[in-house]
């Protein structure tokens, strides 16, 4: 069974790496730009075919992939080039990619939302607050909580994700507002400690006590938990980065492919059943998929973001000057970039099997 999910943690990869460049390949061919090959994956092509003026391929090393654009990365002489399209255009086809993989995640979620019999729709309304719980006295029933540490609540599974990140140092005091009748109410510090209350199953565990309210399962609500969800996911990864730049987590725990398929395969089979641990998959391939997106658009040379940031400049110069700057400048800025993220992933590469072997 782990080595079963395997296979579907590669195939979401694939598919992941196949929308992306997808969303490059439509909107360049939307704007009739040439594409002289769509890739999935990098390396010696394992098969390829030539389509009119675009050679599809698919290639035998598991990581990336690409849609090569005529003048993507240099000067042509081609009318169609991705050079001779205007600005706006080429940042349309830039973050196609990203989009794609939002759009993807999103789907994923409505998947789950819909489908998934243990996934529950709630809202950050309390039905009730349990005796015992530190927050009696505090909280009362029909309050929304509006945020927590600053950032908002949009749904009831936000109140425990958001607590469990510790934006506060860690300690049980958070800053919490609430809608109370309409009026926003703040509450800081408020002590949020958990305490071991009933579990329903005639035991106790660490809880906090609070009672959300239950959503109906139908497609408005569908929709709206999966738009959240997907929302919190990006989210998550710039808090994420957040953490990684203050310090809070070191660079050892970033994975790459290879630590993110043991990661899917290792939820998979700790489900108690097999169709809840496709459906921990999916919800884990979600949370790639979002992240693939996000991490694309950040203003770093070889990615999305960096390429939309070296248009916007590159606009910006030539309108003031009146003069068409060399595009093989910002080629070769793109491709030092890329060396460096090829040796970043490598380096994490080697991280993740040894961790696993050792």
């Amino acid at each position: 069974m782990y080595f079963l999910y395997i296979l579907f943690a590669i195939l979401i990869f694939g598919i992941l790496i196949m929308v992306h460049e997808l969303g490059h390949f439509l909107t360049a061919k939307l704007f009739k730009v040439k594409v002289n090959e769509f890739s999935i994956f990098m390396g010696p092509a394992i098969w390829k075919k030539q389509k009119g003026e675009t050679l599809y391929s698919l290639r035998c090393v598991p990581i990336g992939g690409y849609c090569a654009m005529e003048g993507e990365d240099g000067d042509s002489d081609d009318p169609r080039s991705f050079g001779n399209v205007s600005w706006w255009k080429k940042i349309i086809v830039l973050a196609a990619g990203a989009g794609m993989n939002f759009l993807t995640g999103l789907v994923m979620l409505i998947l789950m939302f819909g489908f998934a019999g243990g996934m529950e729709l709630s809202s950050p309304v309390l039905e009730s607050v349990e005796e015992g719980s530190s927050l009696v006295g505090y909280l009362e029933t029909g309050d929304r909580i509006y945020s927590i540490d600053g950032e908002r609540i949009y749904t009831g599974s936000d109140v425990s994700a958001i607590l469990s990140l510790g934006l506060n140092g860690g300690g049980y005091e958070h800053d919490v507002v609430i809608v109370r009748d309409g009026v926003k109410m703040a509450l800081n510090d408020l002590n949020m400690e958990p305490r071991e209350l009933p579990d329903g199953e005639g035991g106790t565990r660490l809880r906090y006590g609070m009672n959300l309210t239950l959503l109906e399962r139908n497609v408005g609500n569908i929709l709206t938990q999966s738009w959240y969800g997907a929302v919190n996911y990006a989210r998550n990864v710039r808090l994420s980065l957040q953490m990684l730049f203050r310090g809070d987590v070191s660079v050892k725990e970033v994975s790459g492919p290879v630590g993110i398929v043991k990661t899917i395969a290792d939820v998979g089979t700790s489900s108690g059943s097999t169709s809840a641990g496709v459906w921990n998959v999916i919800s884990l391939g979600a949370f790639i998929a979002v992240n693939l997106g996000i991490m694309n658009l950040l203003p770093i040379p070889a990615l999305d973001g960096g390429r939309i940031v070296g248009v916007l400049l590159t606009t910006a110069v030539e309108g003031v000057t009146k003069k068409k700057l060399n595009p093989k400048i910002e080629g070769y800025i793109h491709a030092g970039g890329m060396v460096v993220l090829m040796i970043l992933m490598v380096v994490i590469l080697f991280k993740d099997v040894f961790q696993i072997i050792f």
